[in-house]
């Protein structure tokens, strides 16, 4: 076995000790660094030209990914990528990056990456609590973990913090935007409904105190005719249907906040909108 194919096998950086582990000799190696093909990066830590940096730099420290560096690798939803980055490492520390040192669950099998239950228990003890929600909700709709498997890692009074932004997760929206919509709407104290099937309409993101439709349009919204055509027939068959009809774009419930909420509740209140 060749050791780029090796290291292609293992996100393209690795400790020496996992190639010789795979069955190559110190010659392959030696051979492969004197042609080019793999680079040293410091002793004990080889890679490809090209290899990822967040791999790297998690290797180069002997840890793993975690928390919102491991979250794009595992197609989580992510609203921020993280300024610096989040690993877990055993031992050791320093300010070039996050550590979560504490692991519960075995890691990836064969990448430099936590196993995902610890991603989601380092991002609800660590990031805001929207950006967690929003990060766990996707895990849980897909059926990577359970609620009551994550609580059972958060006891104590230290995470009080994580276990209220566990509290905002439900498992049932479609996209990240939506998870910020429905905090939004609920921390502002509006009965909110999700993912609500009305007759002659369809299923609609939201539906607020029982009568106001909201929509919350991602960046492919609209994205051919036939799209647009679909979402007005289904705004006019909620409008004749006695109800009242909001549309959010992803700017709106990202940077607008009180804007959105400001028109929600006019409309609730029964007041124009000037």
């Amino acid at each position: 076995m060749e050791v780029v194919e090796v290291l292609r096998g293992v996100g393209a950086v690795a400790r020496t000790q996992v190639l010789r582990e795979r069955g190559l000799s110190k010659r392959q190696i030696a051979n492969s660094v004197a042609r080019g093909e793999v680079l040293r990066l410091r002793a004990g830590v080889l890679a490809l030209p090209g290899a990822p940096e967040d791999f790297s730099a998690a290797v180069l420290n002997n840890g793993l990914l975690t928390c919102a560096s491991a979250a794009g690798r595992y197609g989580l939803w992510l609203l921020n990528p993280p300024a610096r980055p989040h690993l877990s490492c055993l031992h050791g520390h320093s300010r070039d990056y996050a550590n979560h040192r504490q692991r519960t669950v075995p890691a990836h099998e064969y990448l430099p990456l936590v196993g995902i239950p610890d991603v989601l228990v380092h991002a609800l003890q660590c990031l805001p609590p929207v950006e967690a929600a929003v990060l766990v909700e996707c895990s849980i709709r897909r059926g990577d973990t359970v609620r009551p498997f994550l609580l059972e890692r958060l006891r104590g009074d230290r995470n009080g913090r994580a276990r209220a932004a566990l509290n905002l997760v439900t498992g049932c929206a479609e996209s990240a935007i939506e998870v910020v919509a429905r905090i939004l709407f609920r921390s502002a104290g509006f009965h909110v409904e999700t993912q609500v099937p009305i007759p002659g309409v369809g299923r609609v993101d939201f539906l607020l105190e029982g009568f106001v439709v909201v929509e919350v349009d991602g960046a492919a919204y609209h994205s051919d005719r036939r799209a647009l055509r679909r979402d007005l027939q289904r705004n006019n068959a909620a409008i004749i249907g006695g109800y009242l009809v909001l549309r959010y774009s992803y700017e709106d419930i990202m940077f607008n906040q009180e804007a959105v909420l400001e028109q929600v509740s006019a409309v609730l209140s029964g007041r124009v909108i000037r």
